[in-house]
């Protein structure tokens, strides 16, 4: 028999001892071995032979790569021989095939020591018995690749993978993923369910179909812009209306959004990155911070004029220049404090009795009071405390100004309680009598504004200012267990 080509091992087969083979001669070799041995030396695909009773080990180049130190030492020696570390793998699969049965496996995996070391290893392969024209099996064949670094390959795309979805549900931000023209959602993580409303079910549905609400306010059609362009959208501050509420209903929120168009390898456009961050508190706070910091430039111009006040009203009512030291003295120092009450932001609780009286300290005369206050003992955390101390020196400065406080027969009257309600709620009623003939202002300013801006940090925050011609009113109110919670 001659051997065709077939590299390092067509010379092993050329060179190999074949009478000391049981094999024997390869002249004298079934037609079936001498055919297959030559497409297999022909065969640039890794394939192997085990041969006759002893199973004895025949192999080409390709397959040569695979047995790393143990090549050429296993050639034409018994297959046990080759494999004996991973033999409980392997005895089962060649036992089948010379019994007649054939396998194929995509991805087979053992442990080796081919190298002197054991490594993780891939292969897909198929054993084919090799029968004679009587049926009676002579041996395998088998067609083989090695796919470790396949595996591994894609183990590490699946494990960035991981570590990317891993980033984007940390993400503080809102992130989701769009497949395809129609935009459907192949990911989305924590914050984005709560930006939307949790308990949606939007996996694999098209952003039309899972977040509906949002075709008619134009989303849509940016969407399939980028898609088309792809060129980036992005925008602050976006008005979005969306179905999140405990029973459906639709609330406006504020959105940071940036769409960002996904490509395949090839540079196609296969589907969008959405990034959304709910900025609705945070705008909400920005702009009640502007509003205090506009408040303290109206209370600074207003503090000449507020100590002139303290001052006046204290030397016209006391005893003597002694008394009247020590009072002033200590006005001033309950201003300072309302003053720190506001530049610290409110730190920690405190109760609606204590900013009431400080208050009433400030703007009221212990020896002929004017400010009657009545209500329970109640806690109120840091943001509507500093909120409602803001309140209530901006309407006791209204009142000295303009209000009851500005006649000497004018009174005012402050009561706060716990109204029955589901949710209970917090309210704060303001009355002033005995004051000159009221009227409405023609023109709001940033005392108004303050007052009406409500409780922050408080649920469901309302106040209602009647300027009645017998005096002003104001009810502030608020849902009671937000009121009370520190922020």
């Amino acid at each position: 028999m001659k051997f065709i080509g077939g590299g390092e091992c067509g010379d092993l087969f050329r060179d190999f001892a074949w009478e000391q083979s049981p094999l024997g001669l390869p002249d004298e070799w079934p037609v079936e071995l001498q055919t297959l041995v030559n497409v297999m030396l022909g065969s640039l695909q890794p394939m192997l032979m085990v041969w006759g009773p002893k199973q004895i080990t025949l192999y080409n180049d390709g397959y040569a790569e695979m047995c790393g130190n143990r090549h050429p030492a296993a050639f034409g020696h018994p297959f046990k021989d080759l494999w004996f570390d991973i033999w409980d793998g392997v005895e089962p699969i060649i036992s089948a095939a010379y019994a007649g049965q054939g396998t194929s496996m995509d991805d087979i995996e053992f442990i080796m020591h081919r190298k002197g070391y054991p490594e993780e290893t891939h292969f897909s392969f198929s054993y084919t018995p090799v029968r004679d024209r009587d049926g009676v099996v002579l041996g395998m064949f088998c067609a083989c690749s090695e796919i470790t670094n396949e595996i591994m390959l894609r183990r590490e795309q699946k494990s960035q993978q991981e570590k990317l979805l891993q980033i984007f549900e940390m993400s503080p931000a809102g992130i989701a993923m769009l497949n395809g023209p129609t935009h459907v959602f192949e990911f989305a993580n924590e914050e984005y369910y709560s930006m939307i409303g949790v308990g949606r079910d939007i996996i694999g549905k098209p952003v039309a179909e899972a977040v509906s609400e949002v075709v008619r306010q134009g989303f849509i059609d940016l969407l399939d812009t980028v898609y088309r362009t792809g060129e980036p959208f992005s925008a602050r501050a976006v008005p979005v209306e969306l179905n999140r509420g405990p029973s459906g209903e639709r609330q406006k929120r504020m959105i940071d959004l940036v769409y960002q168009a996904m490509r395949s390898s090839c540079g196609e456009i296969i589907g969008i990155l959405v990034q959304a961050q709910d900025v609705t508190e945070r705008l909400a706070e920005q702009k009640h911070r502007e509003l205090i910091s506009h408040e303290l430039g109206h209370r600074l111009k207003n503090q000449l004029a507020m100590v002139q006040a303290i001052a006046s009203q204290t030397l016209r009512t006391a005893k003597d220049i002694a008394s009247a030291r020590r009072t002033l003295s200590d006005r001033i120092g309950v201003l300072s404090a309302a003053h720190d009450t506001v530049i610290l932001g409110g730190i920690g609780t405190s109760e609606v009795h204590k900013l009431v009286n400080q208050m009433v300290e400030l703007h009221d005369d212990p020896m002929a009071p004017r400010i009657f206050v009545s209500g329970p003992k109640l806690r109120v955390g840091s943001r509507p405390s500093l909120s409602l101390s803001l309140i209530l020196h901006e309407l006791a400065t209204n009142a000295i100004k303009y209000g009851a406080l500005s006649s000497p027969d004018g009174k005012v009257d402050i009561h706060w309680d716990v109204i029955e309600h589901h949710p209970e709620r917090f309210e704060l009623v303001w009355t002033e009598r005995g004051g000159p003939a009221v009227v409405a202002p023609e023109k709001e300013g940033s005392g108004s504004r303050l007052i009406k801006a409500g409780l922050a940090g408080a649920d469901d925050s309302r106040v209602d200012i009647e300027y009645d011609a017998r005096g002003v009113s104001c009810r502030i109110s608020a849902e009671l267990v937000s009121f009370q919670r520190e922020h």
